[in-house]
C-alpha cells in the first residue's frame, strides 16, 4: 500500500453537483460515526482491482501520527445489498465503471437520504481508468472526506464549546474560539495560554500563542520550529527541572493554507518532551492578525501513550479552525465551514 502524506493543502478536482438537504424539507439523521465510509459498487468492481484502489486511498496513513492509523474505517457492500438501512450512512462513496462515459470524474451530493451526509460518486469508462485515476486523486478524495468530518466537529462545538476557555482566549488575545468542554485545567503565560484536559491517560490539550509579525520570514520552517521550541520551554515544562517540551525535528510536516480567505501556515509533527520519556503529535495552524502586527498561532497536542491518538488529534484540529481573530470578529466573518476557509470544495 502507498503510504503518502496526504496533505491537506492538495488541490481539489471534485466536480459539485448541486444536491443540498437545506430547504428541501426534513431529512433523518444520518448514521455512522465519524470517519466512517461505505463504499457501494456493482459486484464485478470487487473483482476487477476497482473498489481495492478505493480501500487503498481511504486506508491511507494520517500524516503526523507516531503510529499507523488509518484515516477512515471502511465497509463495503454491493449494490444490491445497498439496503434502506445502509441509504442513511454519513459517508457514502459509488464506485462506478460505465463504458458509456467519456472520462473518470468525482462528483458529489449533499443529505440526499439522511443530513448530514455525503455521497461522494467516483466514476471511470473502465476498471484501470479508474483505478488510475482513483491512484492520482487519492489526496483529493482523503482531503475532501475529511473535511467533510471537521466541518461537522465544528459544528458540534458551535453548539457545545468551553465557556470558560472562550472567555480567556478572548480577554487575552481578543479571538474568539471553539474548543471541547472537556478542557478544564489552564495556564496563563506572556502572550501564551494553555487549556487540558488533564487525564493523564488520552490527554487533549490546547495552547494559543503570539509574537510579532516581522516580514514573510516569520514564516520559515527554521523560524517557525526555533519559536514553537522556545515558547514551549517556557511555558510547558516537565515534572523536574531541566524538562521541556521541545519539537521532535525530523517529523515535521509543513503546509500552506487559506484560512478565513488569507494566508495560514499549518504544521503537524511530534512532540517530545527534554529529558523526559514523553511525547505525542500536535497540529499548529498560524495566522497573521493584521489588526496588532503580530501571528497568531493555535495549537492542539495530545498524550496518550498506548492507544490511538488520530480521534483525538481530529477534534482538537478542528477546534483550531474556530479561530477568529480580531479582524474577522470586526468583519463579522463568523463562518466555521472549515472547506470555505481553507481549499474549497462546493
Amino acid at each position: 500500500m502507498k503510504k503518502s502524506s496526504l496533505l491537506l493543502s492538495a488541490a481539489v478536482l471534485i466536480l459539485a453537483s448541486c444536491v443540498n438537504g437545506k430547504g428541501s424539507g426534513y431529512k433523518p439523521g444520518s448514521s455512522g460515526v465519524p470517519y466512517e465510509v461505505l463504499l457501494v459498487s456493482a459486484p464485478a468492481n470487487f473483482q476487477n482491482g476497482a473498489i481495492d484502489a478505493v480501500t487503498e486511498v481511504l486506508e491511507d496513513y494520517v500524516p503526523g501520527l507516531p503510529q499507523a492509523e488509518s484515516a477512515f474505517k471502511v465497509s463495503k457492500v454491493t449494490e444490491n445489498k445497498f439496503s434502506s438501512v445502509l441509504h442513511y450512512c454519513r459517508n457514502i462513496i459509488m464506485v462506478n465503471v460505465d463504458a458509456t462515459l467519456s472520462a473518470p470524474k468525482l462528483k458529489y451530493s449533499r443529505d440526499v437520504y439522511a443530513a448530514p451526509q455525503v455521497i461522494l460518486t467516483v466514476q471511470a469508462p473502465d476498471a484501470k481508468s479508474l483505478i488510475d485515476y482513483v491512484g492520482q486523486n487519492g489526496e483529493t478524495i482523503v482531503g475532501f472526506l475529511t473535511r467533510i468530518e471537521m466541518n461537522r466537529a465544528a459544528e458540534t462545538l458551535r453548539k457545545k464549546h468551553s465557556l470558560v476557555i472562550e472567555e480567556k482566549v478572548k480577554n487575552q488575545f481578543g479571538c474568539d474560539i471553539w474548543v471541547p468542554q472537556e478542557l478544564v485545567k489552564t495556564k496563563t503565560g506572556k502572550d501564551f495560554f494553555w487549556a487540558s484536559t488533564d487525564l493523564g491517560q488520552r490527554d487533549m490539550n490546547f495552547v494559543i500563542y503570539s509574537y510579532p509579525y516581522r516580514d514573510p520570514n516569520t514564516f520559515t520552517e527554521e523560524y517557525f520550529l526555533n519559536k514553537r521550541d522556545s515558547v514551549m520551554k517556557v511555558n510547558i515544562p516537565g515534572p523536574r527541572e531541566g524538562q521541556y517540551m521541545a519539537t521532535a525535528r525530523p517529523y515535521v510536516l509543513f503546509s500552506e493554507e487559506t484560512v478565513r480567505g488569507k494566508y495560514a501556515q499549518v504544521v503537524r509533527g511530534l512532540w517530545e518532551m527534554e529529558n523526559y520519556d514523553m511525547g505525542g503529535p500536535f497540529v499548529s495552524v498560524g495566522r497573521v492578525d493584521e489588526k496588532n502586527q503580530r501571528v497568531v498561532v493555535a495549537e492542539g497536542f495530545v498524550y496518550a501513550p498506548g492507544d490511538q491518538k488520530k480521534d483525538l488529534m481530529r477534534r482538537m484540529e478542528a477546534a483550531l479552525y474556530t479561530l477568529m481573530l480580531p479582524d474577522d470578529i470586526d468583519e463579522r466573518r463568523f463562518s466555521y465551514n472549515i472547506e470555505e476557509v481553507t481549499i474549497g470544495v462546493d
